[in-house]
């Protein structure tokens, strides 16, 4: 009598070999950069702008991959770089920073469910190198499979943390000689890159009521009340957005 059997998960099979465990990692590793190539071209350019805005505010070149490397927030170290003064005044410029990267700690309470399972220490440095890009394409990609793949994210994570780290310091090594390269146009590539991650998140009018209404909210924000609130404004009103027009009526 045949039987109906379910076929076994890739890196299940692979669990039980070293030589296929190998190769599947090595897999999965190339899905991940391939998956993060487009949007690291798209880093290239903003890293620029910013390693040129602050090598201009006086930032040297060993300085610009230090807080590029250990903060790994770009909104927040542009945030940072247009308030540096000398001195610097130290206590704004962390509040803006954390303010800037609130969004971090809802983008992790999504992320936790799927990394649950990892060892402290390999959690944590896949919470660090998690931006807005790893973030949305890991999510997407578990949507996808059922499961995030963790070569898949460490690959495409760290392909978009030492992109942004080489090129910002590139752009502090060029900017006193390029000047102010934002008359390239180059400050348009992070809009463009966040709206390819929106059209790839996309899945109707319906589902994206919540990116409507954090919209409105941060936009509000952003005229009428100074400073970077826009950014926890907009992320809060889009998760109780979400909340509420998911409840069943």
């Amino acid at each position: 009598m045949e039987t109906a059997t379910k076929d076994p998960d890739a890196s299940e099979v692979a669990a039980k070999s070293p030589s296929l465990r190998f190769a599947w990692r090595g897999s999965e590793s190339w899905r991940g950069l391939k998956a993060a190539l487009p949007m690291m071209l798209g880093f290239i350019p903003f890293a620029l702008v910013l390693g040129s805005q602050a090598a201009q505010k006086g930032f040297s070149v060993a300085e610009v991959p230090l807080m590029t490397g250990l903060n790994f927030g770009g909104g927040s170290e542009f945030a940072a770089v247009q308030l540096w003064t000398s001195p610097p005044h130290l206590l704004l410029i962390v509040a803006i920073t954390f303010l800037v990267n609130s969004r971090h700690l809802l983008m992790g309470a999504a992320f936790a469910p799927l990394i649950r399972h990892l060892p402290r220490r390999q959690a944590f440095t896949a919470l660090f190198v998690m931006c807005d890009e790893s973030w949305a394409l890991g999510l997407a990609d578990a949507r996808r499979t059922g499961r995030l793949s963790m070569p898949y994210y460490f690959a495409m994570a760290f392909g978009f943390y030492i992109c942004w780290v080489v090129f910002t310091t590139v752009g502090a090594l060029a900017g006193p000689i390029l000047g102010d390269v934002t008359r390239f146009g180059f400050d348009m590539a992070f809009p463009a890159v966040f709206l390819v991650m929106l059209a790839g998140m996309w899945k109707g009018p319906a589902a994206a009521r919540p990116w409507l209404v954090s919209l409105v909210v941060a936009a509000l924000t952003y005229v009428f009340i100074p400073g970077a609130w826009y950014v926890p404004a907009g992320a809060l009103s889009g998760v109780l957005a979400a909340f509420v027009l998911a409840r069943p009526a």
